[in-house]
């Protein structure tokens, strides 16, 4: 199981669509939320989209290996959706912050390898996140305030990578991966 976290607008789910498109033995976990969709994301594949409410009842009954709330709105990896993938023999990519890498640690049966995506400057991180055009400034601004605490937590990880290029760092990606599944 290979977690993929960074601060907002690093590359994580850039990065995670690419592992999943090269390789089909990989799935990504589509995390629950109860943020509402941008436009070019569809229920189901990008996200579970659900209410606060039914989040909250899933979150009752330990539906959820993690979750956390991030700028307003509830996250969770469903076991459900684990166990799916998993009993169709593929690996699963989660696509989370560092909040939720922690918790998945707890679970020692999921034998994660932990990668930690950074981009090359706090500066460059804004220039994505106003190209990317999905949040206002408000958002952006909370964003950025988020990446101090978030690098914070890098060393958490087995492996830091700085993506200051997409397809070499899904080249070096690509590379901790196969190391791990050959050793």
């Amino acid at each position: 199981m290979i977690v993929l976290s960074s601060p907002s607008g690093a590359g994580k789910t850039t990065l995670s669509k690419k592992i999943q498109q090269s390789d089909n033995s990989f799935k990504i976990s589509v995390s629950h939320t109860t943020r509402k969709s941008r436009p070019n994301e569809v229920d189901g594949v990008d996200y579970n989209f659900v209410s606060e409410e039914k989040f909250l009842n899933l979150l009752k009954n330990d539906a959820f290996y993690e979750h956390t709330k991030i700028f307003g709105n509830y996250y969770g990896t469903s076991k459900l959706s684990v166990n799916e993938i998993l009993n169709k023999n593929c690996n699963v990519l989660f696509d989370i912050d560092w909040k939720g890498a922690k918790q998945l640690s707890n679970y020692k049966e999921l034998n994660l390898l932990k990668l930690f995506i950074l981009p090359p400057s706090k500066e460059e991180l804004e220039k994505r996140l106003v190209a990317r055009n999905q949040d206002d400034r408000d958002s952006i601004k909370k964003r950025l305030l988020a990446y101090s605490e978030d690098i914070k937590h890098s060393s958490e990880y087995d492996h830091v990578l700085i993506n200051d290029n997409v397809e070499k760092c899904f080249i070096e990606i690509k590379k901790i991966i196969s190391d791990r599944l050959n050793s």
